[in-house]
């Protein structure tokens, strides 16, 4: 291979310096890529944790608004909360609060989930909600568990069973593997992991409803 003239002039340092900085720029270009990768998930992980924690603050408000209904019945009916005979899912008995207790149906949907909205002020015992319930609990079981997120399964459950999904995938995961929140007789709000922390049994006459599939 030929050299110019200028080329064999030009000091074996700088031509050194040259292919080494060639060399430098690749591997500058190698950690920015990197930094901009660690950067892009860093972000996006918290945007989701962010989505995530609104989502559950919202279906935190949609159970003390359900309360609310839930309540006006239970005075209006001796401190019984809905029943009906025979129920087999938490819409049959919910539904009985709409439209006279409450037209806003939206407080049935957990923003956390994938269920389709329901018409505002109609009846929707044939539709699907986001929420289980507790049927047969009466105004005076104030520590009792009255409704909460869409639960694995209909069963009693102990303390470290199972109660929302572990892995994110259905049954039981409005919010994906971040567990779910508990309503209370009382009123009172309680979040919990997949594992429930508490005892969640039932007595004769209570019947634990989750929604359709």
């Amino acid at each position: 291979m030929r050299c110019s003239a200028a080329d064999s002039r030009r000091p074996a340092s700088l031509q050194a310096g040259a292919k080494g900085q060639a060399g430098f720029s690749f591997i500058e270009l190698l950690i920015v890529m990197a930094l901009i990768l660690i950067l892009t998930t860093m972000y996006w992980g918290s945007t989701s944790g962010s989505r995530r924690r609104a989502q559950q603050e919202a279906c935190r408000r949609n159970l003390e608004k359900a309360y609310v209904a839930l309540q006006i019945y239970s005075n209006d009916h001796a401190g019984a909360f809905p029943e009906v005979a025979g129920a087999r899912t938490s819409e049959e008995a919910l539904s009985e609060l709409v439209p006279r207790y409450t037209v806003d149906t939206t407080v049935f949907i957990c923003p956390g989930g994938k269920d389709s909205p329901l018409p505002a002020g109609e009846p929707f015992r044939e539709r699907r909600i986001s929420y289980a319930y507790i049927m047969g609990r009466r105004a005076t079981n104030a520590q009792a568990v009255l409704m909460s997120d869409r639960q694995v399964d209909a069963r009693a459950k102990e303390a470290g069973e199972q109660v929302f999904s572990r892995t994110g995938k259905p049954p039981g995961n409005n919010h994906g593997q971040a567990g779910g929140n508990f309503l209370f007789v009382d009123g009172r709000l309680e979040a919990t992991a997949a594992q429930l922390p508490f005892s969640l049994g039932v007595t004769q006459g209570v019947v634990l409803l989750n929604p359709r599939p």
